[in-house]
């Protein structure tokens, strides 16, 4: 027999103890995320039966229109940390505000900020969706924290990663050494280890992107995607477009078998549509962890300085030799 695969809170114990929290730390905070990722995947498998497709009514501070899983999804990581007494602070693209807990401080000195439910669009057609998450420490420890100090840079994140719900459940973390992948086995209930430090290739066949949008992008962004239509054998083209309408699918793809995803600024929109705490920095981190790299076209995501919980960002993101063909023709080093 082989060896049996080792479980998240086992891999954890055996990682060496990282300058920005301890092992114990880090194996309870993403235990809770394992958790979540439980009580998600059961909603989304009998969602169809009990009535929880479709919308609420409402929409959130993004503009969008709330389906009903988005608002499960985001209390399931409410209920989740607010019993954790390492947590003091939660902030989600849903909220418009953070949800900050006094009871857990000051023994809690970490911050939580979440997408509970990307690729929500998916829910009423059974394909995949995700959630993203990003994990900050506290600055002080002389008071509770505000909004303020949730907005960080991503080179300040300790924790990073994702959960994939599709054919199986996934969770991908990093702590800044390197990238590992867990798959839930549901008969006993455990993440396993499935995919140990992952090394995204330096170039891939595949892009991702909403090609409805070209029209709206700059000329730099569209002649990248003609040229990686176009046929050469020397670097794999043309290259074939997978786009799942789920950021988490697209890019996990992505860092197992290479390419580039992109989610640009528009013209009328340069700022981009994505959002850089829940969704740029945690992704980035990832991909650079796996040997990848993370733009926005002009500058590297983790630098981008956060100014606002909800702030937005283009993203370019994937092997590294696409994100820098990419951001040639953004800037127009190439023709």
């Amino acid at each position: 027999m082989g060896q049996f695969p080792l479980t998240l809170s086992s891999f954890i114990s055996q990682q060496p103890v990282g300058p920005s929290g301890s092992i114990g730390d880090f194996s309870c905070l993403l235990g809770q995320i394992g958790l979540v990722g439980k009580m998600i995947a059961r909603d989304l498998r009998r969602a169809g039966l009990i009535n929880i497709l479709g919308t609420t009514g409402e929409v959130n501070v993004q503009g969008e229109t709330v389906k009903k899983l988005d608002e499960i999804a985001n209390e399931t990581f409410l209920q989740a940390f607010r019993q954790s007494d390492l947590v003091c602070a939660l902030a989600s693209e849903e909220m418009e505000k953070p949800v900050l807990l006094p009871e857990n401080w000051p023994q809690a000195q970490y911050m939580v900020l979440f997408d509970p439910l990307d690729g929500s669009s998916n829910t009423d057609c059974n394909m995949p969706m995700g959630a993203i998450f990003s994990i900050v420490k506290c600055a002080g420890k002389d008071r509770m924290p505000t909004e303020d100090d949730l907005v960080r840079k991503g080179t300040e994140q300790v924790a990073a990663g994702y959960l994939l719900f599709g054919s199986s459940t996934m969770l991908v973390y990093t702590v800044g050494q390197g990238v590992h992948g867990f798959t839930l086995e549901p008969g006993i209930g455990e993440y396993l280890l499935s995919h140990e430090q992952i090394r995204i290739p330096a170039r891939g066949k595949v892009y991702g992107a909403n090609e409805g949008n070209y029209q709206k992008w700059t000329t730099g962004t569209k002649k990248y995607l003609d040229h990686v239509k176009v046929q050469d054998k020397a670097t794999g083209r043309p290259y074939s477009v997978r786009y799942s309408a789920c950021l988490v699918a697209d890019v996990h793809r992505i860092l197992l078998g290479g390419g580039i995803y992109l989610y640009p600024g528009e013209l009328d929109k340069p700022e981009g549509k994505l959002r850089l705490l829940y969704e740029a920095n945690p992704l980035s981190w990832v991909v650079e962890q796996a040997g990848g790299k993370a733009s926005t076209g002009t500058m590297r995501i983790l630098d981008v300085e956060a100014k606002q919980l909800h702030q937005r960002v283009p993203l370019i993101i994937g092997s590294p030799s696409d994100v820098d063909d990419a951001e040639a023709f953004i800037q127009g080093r190439r023709m």
